[in-house]
């Protein structure tokens, strides 16, 4: 499982690693439980003892997702507004209609 933060509350994953770090629970059972492997496990136990009043799995975005580079965006709206135009002038293929 990649997204903890969707399927554990912060304090669940907290209570579990420090579960471990006390020697209560062995790290494979967690291991299953969560549904990852030893290095984010153990990434995770590195994140606790840093930081624990400021632990967190929550997930936030460097960047927007699905956005058009804003020149893209522009052509794109260029060539609606002239097929647009096409339509509303009864000639939706753009070619030359003869006389």
């Amino acid at each position: 499982m990649k997204q903890l933060h969707k399927k554990f509350t912060d304090d669940q994953i907290k209570e579990l690693i420090t579960r471990y770090l006390k020697k209560k629970i062995a790290r494979k059972y967690i291991q299953e439980i969560l549904g990852i492997k030893k290095t984010r496990f153990f990434a995770l136990v590195k994140r606790l003892k840093a930081d624990p009043e400021n632990f967190s799995i929550s997930y936030s975005r460097r960047m927007p997702t699905r956005k058009i580079n804003p020149d893209i965006e522009k052509n794109i709206l260029k060539e609606l507004e002239i097929e647009r135009n096409l339509i509303k002038s009864g000639n939706p293929t753009g070619k030359p209609v003869a006389p």
